[in-house]
């Protein structure tokens, strides 16, 4: 392998004056700055940019570590990288599968130094697990569980997108709303929160949320969502309504119904959450929760960058508002 100290030789100069050369940090003349690059085309040297990066105390890349690469997290990360990338970084995405182990691996400390900063969605570990990690290191929480306050943290505005969501659907009629979705026995984050909303928008209309309206889905897929809807039209179970955990559960539902027959608004009313691209393509068009997703990527890039340069700025949580875009799916208020 060719080094600098190669270059140096057969240029005829000290390392020196290689490295200033090839960094541009200090003024070279230009006939010494010729035979410096005539020796390294010469050679083939390469330089080692990682190697310069570390010694730098920077390796200008930055990583997004999220559960998947799909719906929500692919918007989020469309989002992000042209605000990184701004900056004169590059984003790395590296996806967990929502598995406990990867989230942790994801910061220790020798895959933190690969990066001049992180953004970890959060969605396996627990406040205790998390408050294992070396707060020093430039790290910004993404996600609905609770983190410990030592870190900065970004999240949805769950609980009331979910309320905005039901009561959109009760306002206009519906009586029984199915949390499709939802979280069943003790459980924590996103689908937990907007069980939450759920229920409290059947309780201000005066209603109460039946625990059989919950509905589970396994690992949030369109496929899982269909077969439960099939199966709760097949066991005869009532409902006007259907609350969908995020859009893609809505995709199954909507296709559920569709193919028994059941007419969307007018018998059955559905209402999906995070807004998805494809959304108001899907007949009759989803009514859906928008995440705020520039507001999400905005936040997280100012905290990331206040961090990656020092900052002692107390840690901020913040909740990013949401608000409801009406479709074809729910019905026009009367």
């Amino acid at each position: 392998m060719v080094t600098m100290s190669d270059v140096a030789r057969e240029a005829g100069v000290s390392m020196m004056t290689v490295s200033n050369v090839l960094t541009g940090r200090k003024r070279v003349g230009e006939p010494t700055r010729d035979r410096v690059l005539a020796a390294v085309e010469s050679l083939g040297y390469e330089v080692n940019l990682t190697a310069r990066h570390l010694r730098a105390g920077r390796t200008d890349t930055v990583a997004l570590i999220v559960p998947s690469f799909h719906d929500y997290f692919g918007e989020v990360a469309d989002r992000i990288a042209p605000l990184i990338e701004a900056g004169g970084r590059h984003l790395v995405v590296e996806r967990t599968s929502a598995d406990a182990r990867s989230e942790m691996e994801s910061l220790s400390l020798p895959r933190l130094q690969m990066y001049d900063g992180v953004f970890l969605s959060v969605a396996g570990l627990h406040a205790d697990e998390l408050d294992r990690v070396p707060s020093s290191a430039p790290i910004v929480l993404l996600g609905e569980r609770e983190v410990p306050g030592r870190f900065d943290h970004v999240r949805l505005a769950n609980v009331e997108g979910a309320r905005l969501a039901t009561a959109h659907m009760l306002e206009r009629g519906a009586r029984r709303v199915l949390a499709l979705g939802g979280a069943v026995g003790s459980s924590a984050g996103m689908e937990s929160d907007r069980q939450t909303g759920w229920a409290q928008a059947h309780r201000a209309a005066g209603l109460a949320p039946g625990e059989r309206l919950v509905v589970p889905v396994p690992d949030f897929t369109s496929e899982a969502a269909f077969h439960a809807v099939v199966r709760l039209l097949d066991d005869g179970v009532p409902f006007d309504g259907v609350f969908a955990v995020n859009d893609t559960v809505a995709f199954g539902a909507v296709a559920a119904l569709t193919e028994r027959g059941v007419h969307l608004p007018d018998e059955v009313q559905l209402v999906g959450f995070d807004n998805l691209g494809v959304s108001r393509f899907v007949p009759p068009g989803i009514t859906s929760v928008d995440p705020g997703y520039d507001a999400v990527a905005a936040t997280a890039v100012r905290l990331l960058e206040q961090r990656m340069t020092g900052s002692d700025a107390p840690r901020e949580h913040v909740t990013i508002p949401v608000q409801l875009v009406e479709r074809g799916s729910t019905r026009r208020l009367r």
